[in-house]
């Protein structure tokens, strides 16, 4: 089968298309190569899963015209879309990077799959849609729509115009709401990193809160797994479904939205 995974530099991306190339699968990786963190730590991770399997093109997904010719060219089976402008507190001073990679980019990506009739789009939501939302735990179910970051709203905007796509044009979409992964490669910018930079130098880590503070943490070999399992369930039309019935994360068409913990429940 050929794949699209876009962010294959990335910390998940990267993961995800090593277990795809062991698997006998073709994977087309792309990846812009932005310096939001250190651009050898994204060098470092393709070299590490080079394979015959992977081939590597340099691409940012607002090159709406080069996405569109990616697709006509390698006419792929599935996508797995993980690139994205992340940060929260970074989309605070640099907004329009978020519109263009997370907004553009993830419109570019559902042209794509609808021009050239991909079998199932896999994308990367977040946890940060919840924003305010003060139900423990969060559900699927549960309102999203009170962002708090403009980072929350790209991905919260990533599953309505996913659904859109599904519902004009048959276009089967799974979204995945990840909540912090971490696991060997993983970004720099993130807690465990700091937390473990922080110890080695003997400082003390900053708890906020009051200590009242929690966190969802979740492996990256999880995460993989988790995603792997979801691609191969693609969505279907669900002709008797009604918004009484339904819940946001559901549609009458081939749509999804899960939060990634609860994957492992699929077989």
């Amino acid at each position: 089968m050929k794949y699209l995974v876009t962010g294959v530099a990335g910390f998940i991306g990267s993961a995800v298309s090593e277990r795809l190339c062991a698997a006998g699968h073709e994977v087309i990786g792309i990846d812009n190569l932005n310096d939001y963190y250190e651009v050898s730590l994204k060098h470092d991770r393709l070299k590490r899963i080079e394979h015959e399997n992977l081939t590597f093109i340099e691409l940012d997904l607002a090159d709406r015209e080069g996405i569109a010719e990616l697709f006509a060219q390698q006419k792929f089976d599935r996508v797995i879309h993980l690139a994205a402008q992340a940060g929260v507190r970074y989309s605070i001073d640099n907004p329009m990077a978020y519109a263009d990679s997370n907004l553009v980019g993830h419109l570019a990506i559902l042209e794509g799959c609808r021009h050239n009739k991909v079998e199932h789009l896999v994308y990367a939501s977040s946890s940060s849609v919840y924003g305010l939302n003060q139900k423990m735990p969060f559900h699927t179910a549960d309102s999203v729509d009170h962002p708090i970051s403009l980072y929350a709203a790209t991905k919260k905007s990533n599953e309505l115009m996913a659904h859109t796509y599904s519902h004009l044009y048959d276009v089967p979409t799974t979204g995945l709401r990840f909540f912090t992964v971490y696991g060997p490669w993983s970004r720099p910018d993130m807690a465990m990193f700091k937390f473990a930079n922080l110890i080695v130098a003997g400082k003390e880590i900053d708890i906020y809160n009051n200590g009242d503070m929690m966190r969802d943490f979740t492996y990256i070999d999880d995460i993989v797994e988790g995603i792997i399992r979801v691609q191969d369930r693609v969505p279907a039309k669900q002709p008797d479904w009604t918004v009484e019935q339904g819940s946001p994360a559901t549609s009458s068409a081939p749509y999804r939205v899960f939060i990634l913990a609860m994957v492992a429940q699929l077989n």
